[in-house]
């Protein structure tokens, strides 16, 4: 069990290296643009970057009185942080889409890997919005239903004293 799970995780790096490669191959500017911005994500996300942005706010804050709080003073100020903010939608948009992705496909193993999931709803994210309200509406009005019992619970053997154990002390039944 413990050697099929290695044999899993390898072919899963290897899928993912011939996955980035083929993307390189297949657009190198988005090869490019995924690397740049996840970088810059996590850049963004870090106590130094934080650290940079009080900076610049105190910048901007004591310079105000400097300059009159004039116009121009406020008009580079805000272009800044316009230009900023615009730049990092895109990129924080690229890395959740990746980690969205990348949840989605753990999540699509997992119910592969499990005997009793309905394979069917693997890539439904992908699927209209009417097939995934479908789906919801039938995993919901199952949910009461008794689920068939999985494969260890039909192997396995009663118990010698012919009794089934109900998890109460043999005492109290």
């Amino acid at each position: 069990m413990k050697r099929r799970r290695e044999d899993r995780a390898q072919a899963a790096a290897a899928a993912e290296e011939r996955a980035d490669e083929a993307a390189e191959r297949a657009s190198p500017v988005r090869a490019w643009f995924g690397h740049v911005a996840t970088r810059v994500s996590e850049g963004a996300g870090s106590v130094w970057a934080f650290s940079a942005a009080i900076l610049v706010i105190l910048v901007w804050a004591v310079t105000g009185p400097m300059f009159g709080f004039s116009d121009t003073w406020q008009l580079i100020a805000n272009t800044f942080t316009t230009l900023v903010t615009f730049l990092m939608v895109f990129l924080i948009q690229n890395t959740q889409n990746r980690d969205a992705k990348a949840t989605q496909l753990k999540l699509d193993e997992l119910i592969h890997a499990i005997g009793k999931a309905r394979n069917r709803v693997i890539g439904v994210e992908s699927e209209p919005e009417e097939r995934i309200e479908h789906e919801i509406r039938e995993l919901e009005a199952e949910k009461d239903k008794p689920s068939a019992p999985s494969q260890d619970e039909r192997t396995r053997r009663p118990p010698r004293n012919g009794r089934s154990h109900d998890g109460e002390p043999a005492g109290h039944r």
